[in-house]
């Protein structure tokens, strides 16, 4: 029983981060891993709660009319062809170098968003006109490193819409409809496979929604900052853990 509530708990936070600035799945992965799951049904598993997460927030952006659905067609289609060729090498290189490259991607992808470049480059940018080639591009890679991981994918795909020329809000957009789409398909290769538990996958969902509800007020209160310093060392931590276990 204790380890379900840890997992809610720590779903929880990882929606809320996921809301905020992306990156939970580098929480929710290595804990699944340390339950005792092995590292691919781990990462088959995660997508459970990905998955409830992004049907929440589609329903969302649907409800307040700010999805522009000829952006979304362009990006999904490439995006669940990378999604099919990321989740087919995740389940193929087995255990060990999966959790290996988690470890490595959790990392360098952590230290990168603290560094945050992009970020300060978007604010001295004009506004781009609408490039469709970058975006079919752009999101058939996200497909592919979604499918394999999905953890840290946030960061791609600003890069990706902010090529394309998309602001803000219709790119949050795009990303969630892209991302639910991908990860249904990504999901069932998984679970054909065997690599799902759907009993854990349940509990993690739960505390990815409500934690997404509780990031989009943090966000507003902008009361977020300290949540993220925290988080860093958190995922450090797991990193170096999963390196020497």
């Amino acid at each position: 029983m204790a380890q379900y509530i840890l997992l809610f708990m720590v779903g929880l936070i990882a929606g809320c981060l996921n809301v905020i600035a992306g990156g939970g799945s580098f929480l929710t992965i290595p804990l699944l891993i340390f339950m005792g799951l092995p590292p691919v049904v781990a990462n088959g598993t995660n997508r459970v709660g990905i998955l409830c997460q992004n049907i929440a927030a589609s329903y969302s952006f649907q409800r307040h009319k700010v999805v522009d659905w000829r952006y979304v067609r362009w990006a999904t289609g490439p995006a669940v062809i990378g999604a099919i060729i990321g989740s087919k090498v995740a389940i193929t290189i087995g255990d060990e170098m999966f959790k290996n490259i988690l470890a490595v991607l959790m990392i360098v992808v952590t230290l990168w968003t603290l560094w945050d470049p992009l970020k300060k480059k978007l604010s001295q940018e004009k506004e781009k006109p609408f490039n469709r080639t970058a975006l079919t591009i752009g999101f058939f890679c996200v497909g592919i490193y979604g499918g394999f991981v999905q953890a840290g994918v946030g960061f791609m795909v600003l890069a990706a819409t902010t090529m394309a020329g998309l602001d803000l809000v219709k790119g949050n957009a795009v990303k969630v409809l892209s991302i639910l789409a991908y990860t249904i398909l990504s999901l069932a290769i998984f679970a054909m496979e065997g690599k799902v538990d759907w009993s854990l996958g349940l509990i993690l969902a739960a505390g990815t929604m409500l934690g997404s509800q509780i990031g989009v007020h943090l966000t507003v209160l902008k009361g977020h900052h300290w949540i993220k310093k925290v988080v860093t060392v958190t995922v450090i931590i797991m990193a170096i853990k999963l390196i020497v276990t």
